[in-house]
């Protein structure tokens, strides 16, 4: 990989958490209007999606023309896991819980794909990787206050946790399928099939459309649900956008550890739109599993990275 390559794709996967990152506000604000969870991730898959189809339809048609095959399987697989189901957990907990709070449970999902890496694909790695998935328990048993009786909601907690699973289902899968298919192909398909998949849930033919029309605020400044949910959408196909081109440049590992940027811009995002903030006890147990994902991360990374210069030195000896 070279060095334009790598840069180029670390700020892609940058620019997408920062565009991830104030999603959570804004989706937030029309759940606290009346809608559900489940019915504001539909509006924003939907709404990618139709943005999504339109920019696909012409490589698309280049494929199909060619007799080229897609691998469908697993494009619906990410519609359901990496784009639905990510969203909708990750709603679902934001709901229940501070935004800082309910991205740092699902950005636990690096750490899956570390334990993937080395588990699945049989990769060793470094003492370090094991040590940063250790910080990164400890860090988080300190965000959700373990001593004082997991005084945070339940449901949200695990809402949280199965958003992580489906967030390191973005980076594998992202990293596969975005070497075999146009960025645009698959975020066509993945919201398509995620708008699908999330319609009996949302019920969107009973959904109280009216929400959309009524007043929310956002850093003390009063717009619409309407206003709020097409920000939340532009931002959404940004991100998504932004880090599977990424994930064409850099892994999954090295992506994950990046988009942990996302963090921190949505809990200053949630303090300035909001007012949300954290104990001192949470941001100190978000430092640290900051830390011990950065430290899992940069393990893999620095290992993949002597792996790509073995192999390289050996084919310039032969």
């Amino acid at each position: 990989m070279s060095s334009p390559r790598a840069a180029l794709g670390i700020t892609l996967v940058l620019s997408a958490a920062l565009f991830f990152g104030v999603c959570g506000p804004f989706g937030k604000v029309v759940i606290q209007a009346g809608l559900t969870p489940i019915q504001v991730t539909w509006l924003r898959i939907c709404g990618v999606g139709l943005i999504a189809v339109i920019a696909a339809a012409w490589p698309l048609v280049k494929v199909l023309r060619g007799g080229g095959r897609l691998p469908w399987a697993a494009l619906a697989l990410f519609g359901i896991t990496a784009v639905a189901a990510v969203q909708a957990f990750y709603f679902i907990a934001v709901e229940r819980l501070p935004v800082g709070i309910a991205l740092l449970l699902e950005f636990m999902g690096p750490i899956v794909v570390v334990a993937w890496v080395r588990f699945v694909r049989r990769t060793v790695l470094p003492r370090a990787a094991i040590i940063g998935v250790l910080l990164s328990i400890v860090g988080l048993c300190i965000v959700v206050e373990v001593w004082s009786g997991l005084r945070l909601d339940a449901v949200g907690l695990l809402a949280g946790s199965a958003a992580a699973a489906c967030q390191a289902t973005y980076f594998l899968s992202g990293e596969k399928l975005t070497a075999k298919v146009d960025v645009r192909v698959l975020l066509a398909v993945g919201f398509t099939v995620g708008t699908v998949a999330l319609a009996p849930l949302a019920t969107p033919w009973a959904m109280d459309w009216a929400v959309l029309s009524s007043q929310v605020t956002l850093g003390g400044v009063e717009t619409t649900g309407l206003a709020s949910i097409v920000m939340l959408i532009v931002c959404t196909a940004l991100a998504y956008g932004l880090g599977l081109s990424g994930l064409r440049f850099i892994s999954a590992p090295v992506a994950g550890g990046i988009g942990y940027a996302e963090v921190v811009v949505a809990s200053i995002a949630a303090w300035a739109l909001l007012g949300e903030a954290l104990t001192a006890p949470q941001i100190i147990g978000g430092l640290v599993v900051v830390a011990g994902v950065f430290t899992a991360q940069r393990a893999v990374s620095v290992k993949t990275g002597d792996a790509e210069a073995v192999e390289q030195a050996a084919v310039t000896k032969v």
